[in-house]
Formats: C-alpha cells, sequence, structure tokens
C-alpha cells in the first residue's frame, strides 16, 4: 500500500492573511490560482496513492487560519481514501478545546503542527498537553520543523532536534518531520535513527536536485530509509513529480559517478508501512 502522508487544503483565499499571501507572491505562488479544495484536483494530483493524509495549518502569526472543519468536510468526499490531521497552534487559547473536538466530532486521526510558523518553540509550555492528549491517544503528529519562507517564521524554532527533548518525554508519541527538516537534513537523520518513534517525510525537495542527493544519500549512509515516508506536499508537488524525482536522483547518482544511491531506493520509499508505522487505521478497509 502506496501512502501520501502530506498533502495541504485550504479555502483561499479567505484562510490566508493579506501578508502572507504577499509572501506566497514572492516565491511564485498565487494563492488564488491553487485549486485546494476541488476534490477532483487532489485526486488527480496524488493518484498513485492508495491513502492519503490531508491537513490545514493554523498558524496566527503567520497568517495561516484553516478551519478544521474545512478539513473534515473534504475527507468526506473520499473517506475511504483520505485521512484527516487536525491543524493546531498552541498560541491559541483553546487550543486543547480544538483538538477534543477534531477527534470527538471531526474524526481526525493525528495532528499537523507548526512551530517555526506560530512563533513558538516545541517545548513550550502551551504545547506540552497537545503532546500528552496526542501520545495517550495514540495521534501522531507531523511537524514543519524545517525552513520556510514566510518573513514573520521564526527560523530558531525551525530545528528538528528540537523535537528530541519531546521524544523523551513522550516516548510512545509518533511524530513526523516533514521535509527531511531541511536544511537541517543530517540533525533529522541521526534523530530518527536514534529515537524509534521519529519518522521524516521527503516531500518538497524534488526540486532541489542536488540537495536532494545528498540528503538521501546521507539518509542511505545512516540506515534509515525504513523511516523515510512517502509525501507529495500537495498542491506544491504532486505523486509522478515525486516518484520521478526519487528516480531521477538515483540515475543522476550513478551518471555523474557520484556515491551511488541505492536501485530500488523509490520502491522502499513508497513500500515502507507508514500506516503501521504511524499506528493509524486503514480508511479503505472501514465498512
Amino acid at each position: 500500500m502506496i501512502v501520501d502522508c502530506h498533502s495541504h487544503l485550504w479555502n483561499a483565499p479567505d484562510e490566508i492573511s493579506d501578508d502572507l499571501r504577499h509572501d506566497y507572491q514572492t516565491v511564485g505562488y498565487d494563492i488564488n490560482d491553487l485549486e485546494l479544495l476541488n476534490p477532483e484536483s487532489h485526486s488527480a494530483a496524488t493518484q498513485g496513492a492508495d491513502v492519503v493524509i490531508v491537513f490545514g495549518l493554523r498558524a496566527k502569526l503567520s497568517g495561516f487560519t484553516t478551519s478544521n472543519d474545512t478539513v473534515a468536510h473534504f475527507v468526506q468526499s473520499d473517506p475511504k481514501r483520505l485521512i484527516g490531521f487536525a491543524a493546531l497552534d498552541p498560541t491559541e487559547a483553546d487550543c486543547l478545546d480544538e483538538l477534543e473536538r477534531c477527534i470527538s466530532d471531526l474524526g481526525m486521526r493525528g495532528l499537523k503542527m507548526t512551530p517555526i510558523y506560530s512563533g513558538y518553540h516545541p517545548m513550550d509550555e502551551r504545547a506540552l498537553p497537545v503532546y500528552e492528549r496526542a501520545e495517550k491517544l495514540g495521534l501522531p503528529i507531523l511537524f514543519h520543523q524545517g525552513a520556510t519562507f514566510p518573513r514573520k517564521a521564526p527560523l530558531k524554532y525551525a530545528q528538528p532536534i528540537q523535537l528530541e527533548d519531546i521524544a523523551l518525554r513522550h516516548p510512545n508519541l509518533k511524530m513526523i518531520i516533514a521535509h527531511f527538516g531541511h536544511p537541517w537534513e543530517e540533525e533529522t537523520f541521526v534523530l530518527i535513527r536514534k529515537q524509534p518513534n521519529i519518522f521524516a517525510d521527503i516531500s518538497g525537495l524534488y526540486g532541489r536536485p542536488w540537495q536532494y542527493y545528498n540528503s538521501l544519500r546521507l539518509a542511505q549512509e545512516y540506515e534509515v530509509i525504513h523511516k523515510l515516508l512517502f509525501a507529495t506536499d500537495y498542491p506544491f508537488g504532486d505523486f509522478n513529480g515525486t516518484v520521478k524525482g526519487l528516480c531521477d536522483a538515483v540515475s543522476f547518482s550513478r551518471r555523474a559517478q557520484l556515491f551511488p544511491l541505492i536501485s530500488d531506493l523509490a520502491e522502499r520509499i513508497l513500500n515502507n508501512p507508514t500506516l503501521d508505522l504511524l499506528g493509524l487505521p486503514d480508511p479503505t478497509k472501514s465498512s
């Protein structure tokens, strides 16, 4: 089974601030052109995956205000294929209440958290009750723990190594570091090798082929390929492009006579048992 563990949804332009819209434009994206709430577009872009995890973003500081109801409604368009994660911002006073609502009322199966976008240290006291609750309920958390482009998002909260304190306090909590935690890939790989319940997803880097090759090479050297999860980062990537990026990295390593990547790298990552690793139910088997 192939699982895409990272795809975005929001209702543009209503759930994006004007400042954030401008930040997107500086890197070449017009938010109004992204058909994020179109089930047909999402399905087409992720069509090679059997199951897709979807989530919005909530980060008052940076200007993301996705309603979790938006995501829950979208999941109902294809409930045997889509899994919804709740977007949470611990700087919002009702964060814990929102977590409970998302699980009990909306049927969310995991959490999306963004310290860099929201402007809090991962071990901020406001976030600690969220981790405790997530561990108790068996909810995996996907962290955007790496660089990004919005001007207001503080990089000092983005380094992947900051998640280790969470892992030590909550050893059964499943965590995913998005985008290899770039540009701190080395931190990500030593961390996921050391901590059994931390993983990383591969999304967002195939457009930087030299960085991507070096990241995959490091993952191979640290022997953590089995902890890399397939992900498209829709709408900023799609299934075919992500698979092609993996295959191109392998062929590039051999054409350029560099340290070679294993020939079946793409197949190994595509076939990693993401749902089992994260403790998630298989929606294709639901009644």
